[in-house]
């Protein structure tokens, strides 16, 4: 049973999909809007962090294997900025490392490993956007 947390015409639930590999963050995105997300995408670190900067979305799913800048160098950019709310950060990767001490000790709020399973990600994404208050 889905209780879905959204509300018409808020941007409370805007999630930004971080991935430089479009068909990985059309199947997020299609996802989370399934759940009644809004979903915005980047595909590379520098796109994310401009989006950040000019609307900060309710939290970001991060690759964190990406040319030019990683989802690791992203989170720090994001955690050093003090100009920035508080924004959850789920990173995502198709490896056995980092491991979630790593993703933690960055500054994420949450890891999943590729491929993807979709209840843990809706799971997480719920259980952030629910505590942050």
């Amino acid at each position: 049973m889905n209780i879905l947390l959204h509300h018409p015409g808020q941007t409370d639930d805007r999630i930004l999909v971080v991935d430089d590999v479009a068909d990985n963050s059309f199947l997020l995105q299609t996802l989370l809007e399934s759940e009644g997300y809004q979903v915005e995408v980047a595909n590379s670190g520098q796109v994310a962090l401009d989006k950040i900067v000019a609307a900060p979305p309710a939290l970001v799913l991060l690759d964190v294997m990406m040319p030019g800048m990683s989802g690791f160098e992203v989170t720090r950019q994001i955690r050093q900025n003090g100009h920035l709310p508080f924004i959850p950060i789920v990173l995502v990767s198709g490896y056995d490392q980092p491991s979630l001490d790593q993703a933690l000790n960055i500054g994420a709020n949450g890891f999943i490993h590729k491929p993807i399973d979709f209840e843990e990600v809706i799971n997480q994404v719920k259980a952030l956007l629910i505590d942050r208050g």
